[in-house]
Parts: C-alpha cells; sequence; structure tokens
C-alpha cells in the first residue's frame, strides 16, 4: 500500500523546514504516523500493517538527522504498537492512541514548563532569546505576564531568521521586543539579566544541541555572568548518548545561506550551513522540564527515567536501525 499524500506532505514539510521548532516536528511525526494508521488499506494480516507502519515511520526519521525529538515521537508510537498484539484493528487503534497522548502530552509540557520556568525569572528582567522555541516563548510569556520582565531581546537567527517568528509570536502576547541581528549578542549582553533558550536535543552529559549561534550566546553569557536557562521537554533527551552515540549536526544547504550565483562565481569558496551547534553543559545554569528544574548534570537521570523502556532496543542497533531493516525485508 502507498504512503498516504497528508503523510508525505508532512515529512517534506520537517524535512524543508516548513514545519520548525524541536516540539511542532515531534508533534508532526506523531500526527504522520496517526494518519499513517487511520488511512491504512492494504491486506488485513497484522504482520503486513506493522511492515507498513514501519515503512511509515522509516519515512519520517529521514526527514531531519539532528532533533531528537523526532525520533523519540517514533519511538513512543512504534513501542506501543511493537507492544500490542491481536488483529489488525487492535494495531491500529494501539497506534492512534499513542500517538494522541504523545501530542496532548506534549502541548501539555509546554504549559508546565512556562509556569515552572517563569518563577525563575527575577523582577525587572531583561531577556535574551536565540531561534524560535515555544517551551522558551512560554517561560518568557508566563513570567512578562507576572509581572517579572521589561523586555526582550531576541536574535534574528540566519539563515531562516525563526528569531523573527519568536519576535511575533512575543509581540502577540504584549511582550515588548527588540529585535538584533546574530551577531550583536556579545554587544547588548552587559544588559541582560537572564537567556532563555531551547533545545533541539540534550545530550546524557547534559550538553544541548539547538539552533547555530546558541553556543555564541551562551558563551557571551558566561563572560558577563548572565545566567543561562534551556527550556525543554523530556522528549528532547537524546536516549542514544547514554551508551555513547554522537548527535549527528545537520548540514543544510549552502544556497540557505548566500545566493547560488554567488557560489558559481566563487567556486573556490568553500559555504558550510550548519543548522546546530553543541553548547557544552558548563554554559548552562539550568534545564527547565515540564517535570521541574533540573542542573544539567541530571540529564542522565532524566534519560534513565524516561527512556528506560527504549534502552534495550537502543542497545540492539536504534529503533531506526530496527525500521529500516524491516523495511528492507518488506522491498526485498
Amino acid at each position: 500500500m502507498k504512503i498516504p499524500e497528508k503523510v508525505l506532505e508532512i515529512a517534506d514539510g520537517i524535512k524543508t523546514m516548513k514545519i520548525r521548532g524541536a516540539g511542532k516536528i515531534a508533534r508532526a511525526a506523531a500526527e504522520a504516523l496517526k494518519i499513517a494508521a487511520e488511512k491504512y488499506d492494504g491486506p488485513r494480516e497484522p504482520e503486513a500493517f506493522r511492515k507498513y507502519m514501519g515503512r511509515v515511520a522509516n519515512l519520517i526519521l529521514s526527514t531531519r538527522p539532528t532533533a531528537v525529538s523526532l525520533p523519540n515521537a517514533v519511538i513512543y508510537v512504534m513501542y506501543h504498537l511493537d507492544k500490542a498484539s491481536g488483529d489488525i484493528n487492535v494495531l491500529r487503534e494501539a497506534v492512534i492512541r499513542a500517538a494522541e497522548k504523545f501530542i496532548n502530552e506534549s502541548l501539555q509540557a509546554v504549559k508546565r514548563i512556562g509556569e515552572i520556568g517563569a518563577k525563575r525569572i527575577k523582577d525587572n528582567s531583561i531577556v535574551l532569546t536565540h531561534c524560535h522555541s515555544t517551551a522558551a516563548a512560554s517561560v518568557i510569556i508566563n513570567a512578562y505576564k507576572m509581572g517579572k520582565i521589561i523586555k526582550v531581546y531576541s536574535t534574528e537567527t540566519r539563515p531562516f531568521y525563526q528569531g523573527r517568528i519568536t519576535t511575533k509570536y512575543l509581540l502577540e502576547a504584549g511582550v515588548p521586543v527588540v529585535q538584533i541581528p546574530d551577531s550583536a549578542v556579545r554587544y547588548i549582553m552587559h544588559e541582560v539579566d537572564h537567556v532563555v533558550v531551547g533545545a533541539d536535543t540534550i545530550a546524557s552529559n547534559g550538553a544541548v544541541i539547538n539552533k547555530v549561534g546558541t553556543s555564541q550566546v551562551a558563551l557571551a553569557a558566561h563572560e558577563a555572568r548572565v545566567r543561562v536557562f534551556v527550556a525543554a521537554e523530556t522528549y528532547k533527551f537524546s536516549p542514544a548518548t547514554l551508551i555513547g552515540e554522537l548527535v549527528p549536526i545537520e548540514f543544510r544547504d549552502p544556497t540557505e545561506v548566500v545566493p547560488l550565483e554567488w557560489i558559481n562565481q566563487h567556486k573556490n569558496v568553500e559555504v558550510l550551513n550548519p543548522s546546530f551547534d553543541v553548547t557544552p553543559p558548563e554554559y548552562i545554569d539550568a534545564i527547565i522540564t515540564e517535570q521541574g528544574v533540573i542542573p544539567p548534570q541530571a540529564a542522565i537521570l532524566v534519560l534513565l527515567e524516561r527512556f528506560g523502556w527504549a534502552l534495550e532496543k537502543i542497545k540492539q542497533g536504534g529503533i531506526g536501525k530496527i525500521i529500516f531493516e524491516e523495511t528492507l525485508e518488506e522491498e526485498q
């Protein structure tokens, strides 16, 4: 059976960054799996449905390599399918319920992070944020409503300018925002009381992988003795890093940075376009999750509690490898 058109649209949206932000990507991944299950109209054998869902999961996994929220969403849903037994209706319902639960818990997590994180912002604060994170924005908006924030600096965040999305988002909530270029961060850091950013992935050692430029923001904050808070749902913690796996950094098309004609005119110049960078845990004061505030060094405890059930799969080669191998078997 062919993969439904709507699922293909979601996969393309994630790949081309029409769907942005780790939380939105994760929810989109879960939604795609749900739609695939709902629209399945192939053979009625349970094994045929499992292999079909494996194809869909593999497609979703292939879209973006860095943000761990995506594979964690897929792992969560596929794990519940793996545990389910019965006819195709039972299996379909297992996928739909797991996807819906993941999406609902994700949305609730953002709300909870905003409430918890706002309490960490001191009165009359100036805050700086980088890129676009619904969790970080939730902290900022909640703190502003509590009367704790007087101004927010938002970086533009090249080359896709996600910071402009943040600016619009905050302005709609009534938050006073100043838009700045990424290169102005160190210049204005002496005015800032808190840095609040999101995360695409958090490693077991507490390192944070986020939009490129985050590490420079954290370095400038560290120099200026400004506290750095990372707002992140627990499904952004990477279980694979528990067994020494490195988080791959995505490099995107150079034409997102400079025009193709410029590249053609300067053929001896290599253009790099990394989407993410790594901020070491010593530059982070606290990670704000829906379960509470932790030091980055406690990331491993969150991983063991949140993803202990998935460790066996990961040790065997990872959910992505398992799904991919099943897909290959079907295609052969």
